[in-house]
Order: structure tokens, then sequence, then C-alpha cells
């Protein structure tokens, strides 16, 4: 599997093709979850907060405090992770292992699966919370442009996340795929040759028996000279 190998991944060892590496679905995806996360806590961070006359800032979203966190926090959270699994996808095909790759596969499936059940809790949470904001209670003219927007990234984050949790999926479902292993080390191996046999062109073979001596036999012949037979008694 020269172009494909375990996991999604070429054999280990491979050159790294980086026009490849970026027309990867996986790739793609990867760097439109970084973005968005990055739109969310920072639209939250920047403008998420706004003052009644006070030093005391209150969140946009309905004066919920846990909204505009809850926010940052996955946001933040999802940002490094997408750093981290996009170094672990440039170095995936120097991993010699199939355990390590195995785990590696395992480990991006189930964070992407979560993190795809937290911003879809995180995008109902910000719009229920946007929808009981009243603007008598907050001037929302000043933060009105990064909730909406913190609101409609966090659902293209939904779509993202579960993009590459598919991809995940494929790529540990084509590692457990063993006949693919199975055919190639079938086909790359030659045929084995029979032993050749004892026996050789345009000779007859002859039996083992045929190299037996004749039991010995005492005879008269046989004897030698001044050879008396022992008396009987």
């Amino acid at each position: 599997m020269d172009g494909a190998g375990s996991f999604g991944a070429g054999r280990a060892g491979s050159a790294f093709d980086p026009i490849a590496f970026i027309k990867q679905p996986q790739t793609i995806l990867r760097v439109l979850a970084w973005i968005f996360s990055m739109v969310v806590f920072a639209s939250i961070i920047n403008e998420g907060y706004v003052n009644m006359g006070s030093e005391r800032l209150h969140c946009v979203f309905n004066k919920n405090a846990d909204a505009c966190n809850y926010g940052i926090t996955i946001g933040i959270v999802a940002f490094l992770a997408c750093v981290f699994f996009l170094a672990l996808d440039v170095y995936f095909p120097q991993i010699s292992s199939i355990k390590d790759r195995k785990r590696a596969v395992l480990l991006e499936m189930v964070f992407s699966g979560f993190w795809t059940f937290l911003w879809f809790v995180g995008f109902c949470f910000l719009a229920s919370q946007w929808s009981h904001t009243s603007p008598k209670e907050l001037p929302l003219e000043q933060a009105s442009d990064a909730a909406r927007a913190a609101i409609a990234f966090s659902f293209f984050s939904i779509l993202t996340w579960a993009g590459l949790t598919v991809c995940a999926v494929q790529r540990f479902l084509l590692g457990t795929d063993m006949t693919l292993f199975t055919t190639e080390q079938t086909a790359a191996q030659p045929p084995k040759q029979p032993y050749p046999s004892n026996d050789v062109i345009g000779q007859t073979t002859i039996p083992v028996n045929a190299y037996q001596s004749p039991p010995l036999i005492e005879t008269v012949e046989t004897r030698p000279p001044g050879y008396k037979i022992p008396p009987a008694f």
C-alpha cells in the first residue's frame, strides 16, 4: 500500500509531500476549525462584555457570565487542539508502529466527536441566552456583532468538527481492515518453488536396497588357509 499505508498514511519514513498534505480533507477541515474557534473566543473576549455606566462588565449574553466563559473555554481549547492535531498529522507518516498509529487515530476520533458535542451545546447555549437578552438592560449596539459572530461560528464549528470525526473514523476503519495488508503481502511474496527431487533428469533412480551388501555366507572358498572348524560340544 504505497499510496495509502496503514490508517490512511504512507509507509513510515516516506518523504513528506506538502502539496498532498494541504489537499487532504482533514487538513482543510482542521484549518477551518482553527479559524472558526479563534473567531468565537476572540469575539467574546474583545467585544463580548459591556458596562452599564460602571467599571463592572457584564456578559452580552443576557448578563450570563457562564455563557461567555463557556464560549471562550471551548474556543481556546479547540484552537490549541487544532494546532496539536495538525502537527500530529505532519508527524503521522513517520510513526512506524501500527499500535502507535492506532492510538493517535483513536485519540483524534474521540476528541473530535466529543468536541462536536460541546460545540453543539455551546451553540444552543449562546443562541438561547442571546434570544433572552433585552436591549433595555444592555447597550447591545456595542456588542451585537460580536455576539452574532460567536453564535454563527459556533454553528460552523459543529460542521467542521463533525467532518473531522468522520475523517478519523474512516482512517480507523482503513487501518483495521487487515485484508488490505494480507493482499499486499500475498502479492509481494514470490511463489514458493518446490524442493528438487533426488532424481536426476536422464538417469534412473536406484533403490536404496540395491546398495546393501549381500549377507555374509561362510563357504569353503571364503575360509582362510589352515582354518579348522571348532569341535561341537
